[in-house]
């Protein structure tokens, strides 16, 4: 009896003891947020946090711009046609002005051309689409800089991590301690993970950016084709 006693109070201490190392353990992990993991990537994580906040910049503001690109009045063909067939070119001029979008401004080149040729007036709406669209696109270039220099920018991070846990290790001498390590290799695998999330972010919003563009530039073509259609000789 003495003996059963025994082993259950033992079994009884080593429960308990388990159920405080886990409770210290998940104290623990619900301390550790993303903040704190972002500060021990050190200073490469400030890096990556500019970047991600450039990402998210161009984004917001492209799309805002391709919005205002697409807001035209579903009847703003029809009205140009008519004022062209009806000899105010004047009117029709001003009335693009006060539109004051791309596509606009793609017709008011067409009709400057007016009494040209198809292929003349095409031609000319044409290059003003061109240069709109280089207008759309500003900004892409540097989202995409930003999806593949992130991922390197984390992995220079797992680089200048390693080295340093190396070289705290080295400066230990035989008396090596874990903590002399973790700092080094916190940034080291913190860094990674920021620089392919960043990175992966960037990559889809860049390829989302790049559809819209396509959407916008078909879009202008058939304007393009429309008024050519209807108002070319």
């Amino acid at each position: 009896m003495i003996l059963q006693a025994t082993i259950a109070g033992t079994l009884g201490d080593t429960m308990a003891l388990g159920q405080t190392v886990t409770d210290i353990a998940e104290d623990s992990i619900a301390r550790m947020n993303l903040l704190d993991m972002a500060v021990k990537g050190g200073w490469i994580m400030i890096v990556l946090a500019v970047l991600s906040v450039l990402c998210f910049y161009i984004l917001f503001e492209r799309l805002g711009k391709f919005r205002k690109t697409m807001e035209i009045d579903p009847h703003f063909m029809d009205r140009i046609c008519d004022y062209v067939k009806s000899g105010e070119l004047k009117s029709a001029n001003i009335f693009c002005q006060a539109s004051a979008s791309p596509i606009s401004r793609i017709v008011e080149k067409g009709l400057s051309l007016v009494g040209h040729s198809k292929q003349e007036i095409q031609a000319g709406m044409e290059n003003a689409a061109n240069i709109e669209i280089a207008n759309l696109e500003k900004g892409l270039s540097a989202m995409s800089t930003i999806a593949s220099a992130a991922p390197m920018i984390g992995f220079l991070g797992t680089v200048t991590g390693m080295v340093r846990a190396f070289w705290e290790m080295s400066n230990a001498g035989n008396n090596i301690d874990v903590s002399l390590l973790s700092g080094g290799i916190y940034e080291a695998m913190i860094t990674t993970v920021g620089g392919l999330i960043v990175g992966i972010i960037a990559l889809f919003a860049y390829n989302f950016l790049v559809s819209k563009v396509e959407g916008i530039t078909n879009k202008m073509e058939s304007f393009i084709l429309d008024f050519v259609e209807k108002v070319g000789e």
